[in-house]
């Protein structure tokens, strides 16, 4: 293991830890409602291995490939895998079989897929669904007009368990933007609560740079990177 990333962690994770601290006590919410997912992506297996040393148990990649090969060498159960990035649908099989949780599905075809590869193996893939609550067109997911229509069609189909909802931020926007981001994601999810338990609690929202706003906003998971292992190559 490549000692740097030891020492790295050793001085970046507690000041992640802290910012979380600080914002759940300024929600009025408990520290261990909130998931921090260790964003791997673009880093070595080293840096997994010193996560997972840290007691990081949840980490999260952005490519299949990078995946594949991070689980081949750690192997799949030593940690609970989030595929975050944006899937193809011809990968939809290989990150089913890799990721414990596939928090990327941003489209019907995609759902579609999972479904499909799911019931031909017997298993249940544990998915959350991306809206673009930013409204930018580079941005994945499903449109906030059709999100709870969209979504509720998906927790119905067999073989896939939604277990809440995603979104990504506008890098750089200013805090007025990231936080009408971010309760729009919460309101589509309590709109889909309302209807019953067909789409569980979890909302994904919050990285490096945002993540305080989008816990004061109902975050159950922030996706943090930079902030722990430095920027990536």
């Amino acid at each position: 293991m490549n000692p740097s990333y030891v020492r790295l962690l050793s001085q970046t994770l507690p000041i992640v830890r802290e910012r979380i601290a600080e914002a759940t006590d300024a929600s009025g919410r408990e520290f261990d409602s909130v998931r921090l997912v260790a964003v791997t992506k673009a880093h070595s297996v080293d840096a997994v291995s010193a996560a997972l040393d840290a007691g990081l148990a949840d980490l999260g990649e952005n490519r299949v490939e990078e995946l594949e090969d991070k689980v081949a060498k750690l192997g799949r159960d030593l940690a609970t895998w989030h595929m975050i990035g944006h899937l193809q649908s011809r990968k939809a099989k290989r990150a089913s079989q890799l990721a414990h949780i596939i928090q990327s599905v941003d489209s019907t075809k995609l759902a579609n897929r999972i479904s499909k590869f799911s019931q031909e193996e017997g298993v249940t893939v544990r998915i959350l669904t991306q809206v673009n609550t930013s409204g930018e067109v580079s941005k994945s997911g499903f449109d906030m007009a059709s999100a709870v229509d969209d979504i509720l069609c998906i927790a119905e189909s067999p073989g896939i368990r939604v277990e809440g909802l995603m979104t990504m931020a506008p890098f750089g926007a200013d805090k007025e933007k990231l936080t009408s981001t971010f309760r729009g994601l919460r309101k589509i999810h309590e709109k889909l609560r309302d209807q019953g338990d067909l789409v569980g609690p979890e909302l994904s929202m919050g990285m490096t740079n945002d993540f305080e706003i989008a816990i004061r906003e109902g975050s159950t998971m922030v996706r943090v990177g930079t902030a722990l292992f430095g920027r990536r190559t």
